[in-house]
C-alpha cells in the first residue's frame, strides 16, 4: 500500500466518521424525545443521565477520530 492511498484513506475515514458523528448529533436533537422514550423500554434512565450518557459517547467518539483519523492524515500530508 502506497502512503498516498494511506492518506487518501485516512481523510475519507475522517470525513466518514465526522458524518457519523453529526448525523448521531442530529438525532439526538431532532428527534431527543423518541430516542429517549425507545432506550426507556430497557434501561432506567433519568433524562439528565441519558444526555450525559450522549455527550460523554459524542465526545469519546470525536476524540477518537481526532487521534486515529485526522492526526495521522495531517502528519502524513505535513511529511509528504
Amino acid at each position: 500500500m502506497s502512503v498516498e492511498i494511506l492518506r487518501e484513506a485516512l481523510g475519507w475515514s475522517t470525513v466518514i466518521n465526522y458524518g457519523l458523528l453529526l448525523f448521531w448529533f442530529a438525532m439526538f436533537v431532532a428527534a431527543h424525545d423518541w430516542v429517549y422514550r425507545f432506550h426507556g423500554k430497557w434501561f432506567t434512565l433519568s433524562a439528565d443521565r441519558f444526555d450525559a450518557i450522549h455527550y460523554s459517547g459524542m465526545a469519546i467518539f470525536k476524540l477518537l477520530i481526532f487521534i486515529f483519523n485526522l492526526t495521522p492524515y495531517l502528519a502524513l500530508h505535513i511529511v509528504i
